[in-house]
C-alpha cells in the first residue's frame, strides 16, 4: 500500500507526448516530472510541489525545450534546460524561507510565463496576498490582483485579452467565483478588469479560451456544473443542459475536468467519470464506464483522451482512450498487479435518511480467500469520512481500505450531505450544519448495515483525515454508536480554526461561515459542535495521527486534546510524523499510520492482528 501510494499528478500533453508529475513515497514524498516512454525529466533532488493555498497548484509547465516547475524546498520557480540538464532559479529567493510561493504556471507571450504568487506578509497564516505575475529573462513584474484569490491568467489565441477566476472571502470557490477578462495593452500590461459570469451564488471551476471571442466555462448557475459557452460581451449559453456535475470543488489550482474535442464535441467528467458532451445533440454520453474515476487533468493526445483514472480493480494509473472504439490502452499503471481475490468489489448503495434524504455510499465486505468469519459471528465495520468537507468517495480500489478488509474488517465510504458529484443543493446540506449533517449520515449508514445483519453493532469504528477528521471526533464525542475511532489530522476546535483563532490557512480561514455560521453571531454553536469541547465525552477509544508540519489543520489541536485526555481513563494513543504536512507523504509514515490502526482495532475489537507492532494505548 505504502509503495502505490504515490501515483500520478498534473499531467498534460506535451508535443503529442504524456508528460505528468508523479509522487515518489520512497523519496519522502517528491514529485518528479516524466513522461510516457519512462524519462524522467526533473530528477532528484528536485521537487515539483508548491504551497500555494496549501494544497498546491499546477507546478510545471513546458516550453520549448524549457521545464519550468516550482521547488518545494523554497518555492521558487527554476527553468530545466531539458538538452543540457542545467536548472536555473528564475524568481529571486524569497526574504523568508518559502515565504514568496508561486504555483498554477502557464504560457503566456512572447515566451513569458503566467503564475499565481502568493506573498507572506506577517507572522500569522492568514498574513497573505496575492496577484497574477509573469517572469521572463530573469524579471518578475505584477500583472493584476482582482481578487484575494485567483487562478493564473490564460491568453487568448489572439493574444489580445487574459482571462483568470477570482473569488473573495467568506465565499470559497465552489460558493461563488468570477470569470474575469482584461486587455493586454502593448509592453504586457493588464487593463482593467471585467466580469463575464459567475458570483452571487454561482461557482465557475473552470475556463479555457475557444476563439479570441469566446470562451468555455464550467459553471452553475443553474444549481449543477455544466459546460457553458461564454462571449466577451458577457453572453452565456449552456451547451448541454444535464442535471450532472461535469465540475468539481476547485481545491487545487489548475484542474481540468474538460477539453475540448473540436466539432462541437467536448471531453468532460461526469461525477468522475469520462463522458462526451455533443453541442449539437445536446447530450452527455459516459463512455468506458468500468473506469469510475477521472483525476481532472483530461488531455487530448492524437485524437485521444488521455488521463489518470482508476477502476474497481484498480488504482489510478495513466491511460489512453480512444472515443470512436472505447478502447482502453494502459500508459502507466501505479501499481504491481495485486491477487484479485484479495480485492473487495465496491458496492454502490443509496441510504435512506430520517427525513428521506437520499445519502450515498460504497461498501467495500471483507475479502480474503483463505478466511471466513466464525460461525454466527459479524463482521466489524469501519466507516471511512472524506475530508473536505466539500469532498467525496468513489467506487474505486483503495489499498487502504483493502488492507483492512483482507484482514476482515469492512469498510464503508460515505458520501454525507455537502459531498461534491450531486448539485448544489447536495452540497449546501452541509451549509451551517457541519458537525451536525455529516456525522448524522454516517450513524445512519453504520446503524443500516447493523439493521441488515452486516455489520456487528458492538465492532463499528469511524476513521476519516482533515475535515474527515472532525467528523469522526464529533461522532466519537457526539453520538453512540461508534466503538472506536481513527482521527487524522484534525480540526477539533472550531473558534481557534479560524483567521481569528489563529490555526489554519488563509484559504479555509472564513470556510466556517458556511459550515458553521459568521462569527460572532454563531460563537456559541462553534464551541458546542468542536469535539474539543465534548473530549471527555468520548463512546470509546481514540487514535490521533498527526503530521509534525501541517499549516492545514495544525498539531495544536491534536495536541490539547490529547492533553484533555490525560489520566481521565479513556484509551488513547497519539502519533506524530516528522517531515509529515497535510496528509502523509512517505512511505514509511503510510506503513507505520495503518499497522498502528490495525493493531488500534485489535485491542478494541478484541483480536490480536498477526504481523504488526503492538500499539501502546495511555489512558
Amino acid at each position: 500500500m505504502a509503495a502505490a501510494g504515490g501515483g500520478a499528478q498534473w499531467l498534460d500533453v506535451v508535443d503529442g507526448d504524456v508528460w505528468w508529475a508523479e509522487a515518489r513515497p520512497e523519496e519522502g514524498g517528491r514529485l518528479a516530472v516524466v513522461r510516457a516512454d519512462g524519462t524522467e525529466l526533473l530528477p532528484a533532488p528536485w521537487n515539483a510541489r508548491n504551497r500555494v493555498h496549501e494544497y498546491g497548484g499546477r507546478p510545471w509547465l513546458a516550453m520549448g525545450r524549457a521545464l519550468y516547475f516550482t521547488h518545494w524546498d523554497d518555492q521558487r520557480v527554476y527553468v530545466r534546460d531539458l538538452d543540457t540538464g542545467a536548472v536555473t532559479p528564475v524568481t529571486p529567493e524569497p526574504p523568508r524561507p518559502q515565504g514568496i510561493r508561486y504555483g498554477d504556471l502557464r504560457p503566456g507571450p512572447d515566451g513569458e510565463v503566467w503564475a499565481v504568487r502568493e506573498t507572506s506578509t506577517g507572522p500569522r497564516r492568514t498574513d497573505i496576498e496575492r496577484d497574477l505575475v509573469a517572469f521572463a529573462q530573469g524579471e518578475t513584474r505584477s500583472l493584476a490582483a482582482s481578487h484575494h484569490f485567483l487562478t493564473a491568467p490564460q491568453l487568448s489565441p489572439d493574444g489580445r485579452h487574459a482571462a483568470w477566476l477570482g473569488w473573495n472571502h467568506p465565499a470559497m470557490p465552489w460558493d461563488e467565483a468570477e470569470l474575469c477578462v482584461a486587455e493586454v495593452r502593448p509592453g504586457g500590461a493588464f487593463g482593467p478588469h471585467r466580469v463575464l459570469t459567475g458570483g452571487a451564488g454561482v461557482s465557475v471551476c473552470q475556463l479555457e479560451w475557444e476563439s479570441p471571442e469566446t470562451l468555455l466555462a464550467l459553471a452553475d448557475p443553474g444549481g449543477w456544473w455544466n459546460l457553458h459557452r461564454v462571449g466577451l460581451d458577457g453572453g452565456l449559453t449552456t451547451l448541454a443542459p444535464v442535471e450532472q456535475e461535469l465540475g468539481g470543488a476547485l481545491w487545487k489550482l489548475g484542474s481540468r475536468w474538460f477539453t475540448p474535442l473540436g466539432g462541437g464535441r467536448h471531453a468532460v467528467l461526469s461525477s468522475g467519470r469520462l463522458a462526451v458532451l455533443d453541442e449539437h445533440a445536446g447530450t452527455v454520453t459516459t463512455v468506458v464506464p468500468e473506469l469510475t474515476e477521472w483525476a481532472p487533468a483530461l488531455a487530448v493526445t492524437d485524437g485521444q483522451v488521455a488521463g489518470i483514472a482508476a477502476a474497481p480493480d484498480r488504482e489510478g494509473g495513466i491511460v489512453r482512450v480512444d472515443l470512436a472504439t472505447g478502447t482502453v490502452t494502459p500508459i502507466v499503471s501505479s501499481a504491481e498487479e495485486l491477487p484479485v481475490d484479495y480485492l473487495p468489489v465496491p458496492e454502490e448503495r443509496i441510504f435512506e435518511g430520517p427525513d428521506s434524504e437520499r445519502i450515498p455510499a460504497y461498501v467495500y465486505p471483507p475479502t480474503n480467500p483463505g478466511f471466513v468469519a466464525p460461525e454466527g459471528e459479524l463482521a466489524p465495520y469501519v466507516v471511512h469520512v472524506h475530508g473536505g468537507p466539500t469532498g467525496r468517495n468513489y467506487p474505486t480500489m483503495d489499498l487502504d481500505f483493502a488492507y483492512f478488509t483482507s484482514r476482515g474488517i469492512g469498510v464503508v465510504a460515505v458520501n454525507y450531505g455537502g459531498s461534491t458529484g450531486y448539485g448544489r443543493a447536495y452540497r449546501e446540506r452541509l451549509r451551517e450544519q457541519w458537525g451536525v449533517v455529516d456525522v448524522r449520515d454516517c450513524v445512519v449508514v453504520a446503524r443500516a448495515l447493523v439493521a441488515e445483519g452486516i455489520a456487528d453493532p458492538a465492532r463499528l469504528a469511524i476513521r476519516g483525515g482533515s475535515a474527515g477528521g472532525f467528523t469522526s471526533a464529533a461522532a466519537m464525542t457526539m453520538a453512540d454508536t461508534f466503538a472506536a475511532g481513527t482521527v487524522k489530522y484534525p480540526i477539533l476546535d472550531l473558534l481557534r480554526w479560524t483567521g481569528e483563532g489563529g490555526e489554519t490557512h488563509d484559504f479555509e480561514s472564513r470556510y466556517l461561515d458556511s459550515l458553521v455560521g459568521p462569527l460572532p453571531g454563531a460563537r456559541e454553536r462553534y464551541i458546542e459542535r468542536s469535539p474539543l469541547t465534548h473530549a471527555g465525552e468520548l463512546t470509546g477509544p481514540v487514535l490521533f495521527l498527526q503530521g509534525l508540519e501541517d499549516q492545514i489543520c495544525p498539531p495544536d489541536q491534536a495536541d490539547r486534546f490529547v492533553k484533555s485526555l490525560q489520566g481521565k481513563g479513556i484509551p488513547h494513543a497519539y502519533l506524530t510524523f516528522a517531515g509529515e504536512q497535510h496528509g502523509f507523504r512517505k512511505a514509511e509514515t503510510m506503513a507505520t499510520a495503518l499497522e498502528a490502526e490495525l493493531s488500534f482495532y485489535g485491542q478494541v475489537f478484541g483480536f490480536d492482528p498477526p504481523g504488526v507492532p503492538r500499539l501502546e494505548l495511555q489512558r
